[in-house]
């Protein structure tokens, strides 16, 4: 049989599988060792199949996604995050939409100090939902804030998200989580006019709340100091050289363990911090070594260097080609996670489009801004089904309702990074 050919059929089985329910993990890992075997022979396959999980696992720069993890974890334990919550509702509560506002900023922190973009979603629907309930906001537009607020943990270091890309297609981690910080700054902004649009032609979805004084606000910003302390320590030890990512994660985590310690954290919280911590490192560990068992097997049929080819002779424009990337990462975006998509598809897309001329560290936040919005997308939107699954009194179809507003300000988003790339290089640039 045709190595490439055999390719083909490689990704058809993985997607028939993925259809059939079968989790990401599994079916690659299957397909991935058959393949292997059929093409090289079963006891140089089974062989490849034995050494790769732990060829991939072994690598240094996996050692930050657990502590990116803890580092979240344990502030969600340690009330650090309803802390940064009640500071931003205290500061900007009272402005037009000012808990969803509070809402927004409230989940960038978290991001700061997380990474996991399904965990904001999970602590935002317990802790602000029932606080914009009680405020008579709507269950539409709160439910939609939290779900949408959720995907800033892929951009805004640290992100697990873009050290998976950086390790994947070898580009340098550091640069990828300074190059999130502009795109994750402009959704923000974006978020909040989206906010302040909606309140305005429906005024009744969000009442104001009560002013606070200046004193009031002051008294907060204690409050802050563990996620500014956090994000001062790995932004300013990767942009000057002074830590790696992980080294600049570990000093992060100390930090939060000690400030969770002061905060006299329980015994239980703390270890069902590092329980969590366990667990999804376990999971994302599991697709890597299921996709990139794959991975080695498509190489070996030579599918994605024939594919790189035939798109660069392709007679039409660069940017013709990356919007059709576009459209089917957004088309994947809603029936797979953003991870398994990534992992999937980047053996043979990221080729492509470097050899188009696109830059590695701006296509990587180009994808990481398609996988935010993949989760929030019907029909499987994996952050609307986390604020569903917390609260199943809240309809899927009306979280699906609340985020159809930020799908449009994720439009102008994009746009904005396509045809101004300067805005996500420049501080990469600097650093170099």
């Amino acid at each position: 049989m045709d190595p490439i050919f055999l390719g083909y059929v490689g990704v058809g089985a993985v997607i028939v599988l993925i259809l059939l329910g079968v989790p990401i993990a599994f079916a690659t890992a299957f397909t991935g060792i058959c393949g292997l075997i059929l093409t090289r022979g079963f006891t140089v396959g089974e062989g490849l199949a034995g050494i790769i999980p732990y060829s991939m696992s072994a690598h240094y720069s996996f050692s930050v996604l657990p502590l990116f993890f803890a580092i979240g974890f344990l502030a969600m334990h340690a009330g650090i995050t309803t802390s940064a919550y009640n500071a931003a509702r205290i500061w900007v509560g009272r402005a037009p939409g000012g808990l969803a506002t509070a809402t927004i900023f409230a989940c960038a922190g978290f991001a700061a100090v997380s990474g996991a973009s399904t965990a904001s979603t999970a602590v935002f629907t317990k802790l602000a939902l029932p606080e914009m309930e009680q405020r008579g906001y709507s269950r539409v537009l709160a439910a939609g804030v939290i779900a949408v607020g959720g995907t800033l943990a892929a951009l805004i270091p640290p992100s697990a998200i873009l050290v998976i890309y950086g390790i994947i297609v070898e580009q340098s981690i550091g640069a990828l989580l300074l190059a999130g910080i502009v795109p994750g700054i402009i959704s923000i902004i974006v978020y909040l006019i989206v906010i302040t649009v909606v309140v305005t032609i429906r005024p009744e979805m969000a009442p104001r709340l009560e002013r606070t004084s200046w004193m009031e606000k002051i008294r907060t910003i204690p409050d802050l100091a563990g996620i500014v302390g956090v994000v001062g320590i790995i932004l300013v030890g990767i942009y000057f050289g002074i830590m790696t990512p992980t080294e600049s994660a570990a000093v992060a985590m100390f930090v939060i363990a000690a400030m969770a310690l002061f905060k006299k954290i329980r015994p239980k919280d703390f270890a069902g911090g590092m329980l969590e911590t366990l667990m999804t490192t376990a999971m994302i560990f599991m697709v890597i070594w299921g996709v990139m068992t794959f991975v080695r097997f498509l190489a070996f049929t030579g599918l994605p260097a024939s594919v790189t080819d035939a798109v660069i002779a392709l007679p039409v424009e660069p940017w013709v080609i990356l919007i059709a990337v576009i459209m089917m990462y957004l088309l994947m975006g809603m029936i797979l996670d953003g991870i398994g998509m990534m992992m999937l598809t980047l053996p043979v897309v990221y080729p492509a489009m470097v050899g188009l001329g696109y830059d590695p560290i701006w296509f990587g936040i180009l994808l990481v801004k398609l996988i935010e919005i993949g989760v929030v997308t019907p029909p499987v939107g994996l952050n609307c089904y986390v604020v569903n699954g917390i609260r199943p009194d809240i309809p899927l179809q009306d979280v699906f309702r609340g985020v159809f507003p930020f799908l449009v300000g994720e439009i102008v988003i994009l746009a904005i990074i396509i045809l101004f790339p300067d805005l996500v290089l420049f501080i990469p640039n600097m650093m170099r």
